[in-house]
């Protein structure tokens, strides 16, 4: 079924306020993403950016998907259930976080479960942008980046400790 020119062509608004959406998101991965690569962990500044934009404009486009179609559809039988979403998000980002761990066979410890971790928590702070939740995702972003830190010299203090 071909749709004429017209039909084809989106108001550029939404597109463009999500674009902005996306931007906030990779800034906020970005805080993230530098933490992480000053650490010098796997997934640094640029994995994190991707990965907080990509989460938003995933969500983003849902909510596009949903409101092209419901303007289309007069019976009101289209359904749609966003979690479905969230939860590819997770998915795709799990398999990605995967990829960061691990497991030393010298002294059998695990490495990249905090890379990963904050992999998965930066695609949630994307998703919370793209709900336009952002006082939700730029304090996240702030208990995150705190928590690796903070956590972090407490940590070493920890395991230097143990070892003395």
């Amino acid at each position: 079924m071909d749709l004429p020119a017209s039909e084809l062509a989106q108001p550029l608004a939404p597109q463009l306020w999500l674009l902005v959406r996306v931007g906030g998101a990779v800034l906020l991965g970005g805080l993230i993403g530098t933490e992480r690569e000053v650490a010098g962990k796997p997934a640094g500044l640029r994995t994190h950016m991707l990965v907080a934009g990509t989460a938003a404009l995933i969500v983003g486009l849902g909510t596009l998907l949903i409101g092209h179609f419901e303007s289309r559809e007069s019976s009101g039988v289209l359904r749609a259930d966003p979690i479905r979403l969230l939860e590819a998000l997770v998915t795709g980002v799990s398999f990605l976080g995967a990829g960061t761990i691990i497991r030393s066979r010298e002294d059998h410890a695990v490495h990249g479960l905090t890379t990963a971790a904050s992999l998965l928590f930066t695609a949630v702070v994307g998703a919370t942008v793209a709900l336009e939740q952002y006082v939700l995702a730029a304090g996240a972003t702030l208990l995150l980046l705190l928590t690796l830190r903070a956590m972090g010299a407490v940590e070493r203090r920890w395991v230097r400790g143990r070892k003395e």
